[in-house]
């Protein structure tokens, strides 16, 4: 199921979306009211929306659920407030682009890149629908999707991006499948840029303050298939205005956030945090990395309380934070590139490391 925020949806997006009954259309006015319904609609268009692909791919992971996609949809407001630099690398391959040009951005976030070249037409999709509202309400032709399992027609687009995204994948199936939707939806020539995370961080101590993942995960998280569970809150209070920074407003949320945790049993998250640097894989690539959301931006009847109460989230009381962790596979240098060995029809025209990212370009052959 889709779930399209646009003005001209039906003159714009329409036109390049698969043609098929298991896809549905929604109007601004139209939205799912709970990224819980969002989950079971993206579980259906799982099964449903590409025959072609196999289920244990198209099936999204649990670690993927709780620790990326519920995780966006809380910060979503405060991941947009810090998103508005350009990458050089992306800008310069968006400019070096044709005018006319259709150009795909799967995994948009708040829609940064989003019309950056006024001479090319920037349709965008995101798995989480409250970043994709974001998107909307700037005007963008936006759609709330999977990037495993592209609503898009086959050679719609004239170019695709994939910034930041193939890390929060978290099986090797699963990126080679996005990485061969961005190839399916341009057209023969048309060009994909992609970029991810790399191990190889150039702030070699940024690397401490992320909390890596033991081997387990994979049996413990990656192959579940239970559906998420996620408690009701009863306590109920109204989003906060971006430029609200009273100090009594914050001290409101506190107080709350301290009532929502008493007697609250600490949940383990399966990491490697008991164990000494040594014992680390000095390989190691799986990851959480934390972000913290302020007391005074968090939504105490929403996600936020959700997360908390079920051990999805902790406080950091010093930095006056909810602190999620968010999931990431970061990449070694040449793995992004074995990733593309075995997609016969795109060939590597440029790779490249920059700002602590692997970024390569392919050509649909």
């Amino acid at each position: 199921m889709i779930q399209i925020f646009s003005k001209t949806a039906a003159r714009g997006i329409h036109r390049a979306i698969q043609t098929s009954d298991s896809y549905c259309l929604f109007s601004n006015n139209n939205r799912m009211s709970t990224s819980d319904d969002f989950l079971r609609a993206q579980d259906m268009m799982s099964t449903e929306g590409n025959r072609g692909c196999s289920l244990s791919v198209q099936s999204t992971p649990e670690i993927e659920k709780k620790y990326v996609h519920r995780v966006y949809d809380a910060i979503a407001p405060h991941f947009s407030s810090t998103r508005f630099a350009k990458w050089p690398k992306v800008a310069g391959f968006l400019n070096s682009l044709r005018p006319g040009s259709i150009v795909l951005d799967a995994g948009c976030g708040n829609g940064k890149y989003l019309g950056f070249n006024p001479d090319c037409f920037f349709i965008g999709c995101d798995i989480s629908p409250p970043l994709i509202e974001i998107c909307a309400g700037k005007g963008h032709e936006v759609l709330v999707a999977d990037a495993v399992n592209l609503p898009y027609r086959d050679n719609f687009s004239d170019a695709a991006i994939s910034i930041a995204v193939l890390h929060h994948l978290s099986t090797v199936d699963r990126r080679r499948k996005a990485i061969e939707e961005l190839v399916r939806v341009v057209r023969r020539g048309g060009l994909v840029l992609i970029t991810v995370w790399a191990r190889e961080q150039e702030d070699k101590a940024l690397i401490n303050k992320w909390t890596p993942l033991c081997e387990k995960y994979n049996e413990e998280w990656v192959n579940q298939s239970s559906p998420p569970v996620r408690s009701q809150s009863t306590t109920s209070l109204e989003c906060i205005a971006e430029n609200d920074e009273g100090t009594g407003v914050v001290k409101q949320i506190d107080d709350q956030l301290n009532k929502k945790c008493d007697d609250l049993e600490v949940k383990t998250i399966i990491d490697c945090s008991d164990l000494s640097i040594d014992e680390i894989d000095k390989t190691q690539q799986e990851y959480f990395v934390p972000w913290h959301l302020p007391f005074h931006r968090a939504e105490i009847g929403g996600a936020s309380a959700a997360a908390l109460e079920n051990g999805f989230a902790k406080k950091d009381e010093k930095k006056g934070a909810v602190v999620y962790n968010r999931y990431y596979h970061v990449f070694v240098e040449g793995e992004l590139q074995r990733l593309i060995d075995g997609i016969s029809n795109a060939a590597i025209v440029d790779q490249f490391y920059d700002k602590s990212n692997w970024c390569i370009v392919l050509e649909k052959l």
